[in-house]
């Protein structure tokens, strides 16, 4: 007996700590407040806490991330559900397993002190935009809410320079400005404006930010843990919003800056609070919307591309 313990002790002493399981994540941009829960998480260790030893990674080409995950060089990616209707329809074999922030985010945006007071007051303007094939889609259905169709504006592609072309007096509009950045972005340099929000004038809400997983991989149980993690994040964040603030900056000081401190307040209340939930009327109401548009041919099941993330 003395002999058997001696050896399960030697055997205990010698077995290294169970390793943390390794998760990749590709964000969907530069690191913002949009990610605030997934900092949050990381530096409260709650993915730790729960065996999770997981890397966030900015990705060098924003349309990467759910490509990269399709192939099976990453484990998650941050996404938009609109992109995940497209990419599906596409063959990309990627599932919806969380969401991150449970609004849209993406606006219409005109100068305060533009003479355009409603959608209708476009005909006959320049509306700027950044997406081609889905950004003008969105305004097309904003325009036919007020008797407009897209050929009663002119459309000029201003890549990702959607605030300096408005305040310049490039274009008249811009379609795709987040209302949470470039209104903030806007303010602070003088030059204020003033949003159209899409769920307002004709589009169907939707899931802003949202995880994504290869399909087949869906079930993984790391997933599971990682979304928990998120829902802690979040539920502190809301709790206590300025220490979970620094938490976000720990490290990261060049994020500590007006415009992000805007961005991180009118951000907070567009979180998840229950990032597994799906909501799949809202899923199969957008796929119709995109049906509508001519931007999808069919309308597959929910459960084929979505599922609750525990």
């Amino acid at each position: 007996m003395k002999r058997l313990l001696f050896v399960l002790s030697l055997m205990f002493i010698a077995s290294p700590a169970a390793a943390a399981d390794k998760l990749t994540v590709m964000l969907d941009w530069f690191i913002n407040p949009d990610h605030g829960p997934l900092y949050v998480a990381l530096e409260r260790g709650e993915f730790e806490r729960r065996g999770l030893d997981v890397e966030l990674i900015p990705p060098a080409d924003p349309n990467d991330p759910p490509k990269l995950v399709a192939a099976g060089r990453a484990d998650l990616a941050i996404s938009y559900q609109p992109q995940l209707h497209l990419q599906v329809a596409a063959g990309l074999p990627l599932m919806r397993v969380g969401t991150l922030v449970a609004t849209p985010l993406s606006s219409l945006v005109v100068l305060a002190d533009s003479p355009i007071k409603s959608i209708a007051d476009l005909k006959g303007r320049k509306v700027g935009f950044s997406v081609g094939g889905f950004e003008d889609a969105l305004l097309g259905a904003m325009l036919d809410k007020h008797g407009l169709r897209l050929d009663d504006v002119e459309l000029i592609n201003v890549n990702f320079s959607l605030s300096p072309s408005l305040m310049s007096g490039q274009v008249d509009a811009v379609i795709g400005a987040y209302r949470n950045f470039e209104l903030n972005q806007m303010d602070l340099e003088g030059r204020p404006g003033r949003a159209f929000y899409l769920e307002e004038e004709g589009v169907p809400a939707y899931d802003e930010l949202i995880v994504v997983a290869k399909r087949e991989n869906a079930s993984d149980p790391r997933i599971s843990g990682f979304i928990d993690a998120l829902e802690a994040a979040t539920q502190y964040m809301v709790n206590h919003p300025d220490a979970a603030w620094e938490l976000f900056i720990k490290g990261r000081k060049d994020l500590d800056d007006e415009l992000n401190r805007r961005a991180w307040r009118d951000t907070l209340p567009r979180f998840a609070l229950r990032p597994a939930a799906l909501d799949s009327g809202r899923y199969q109401a957008f796929a119709e919307f995109l049906k509508r548009r001519g931007m999808i041919e069919s309308i597959p099941p929910v459960e084929s591309y979505a599922v609750e993330g525990r």
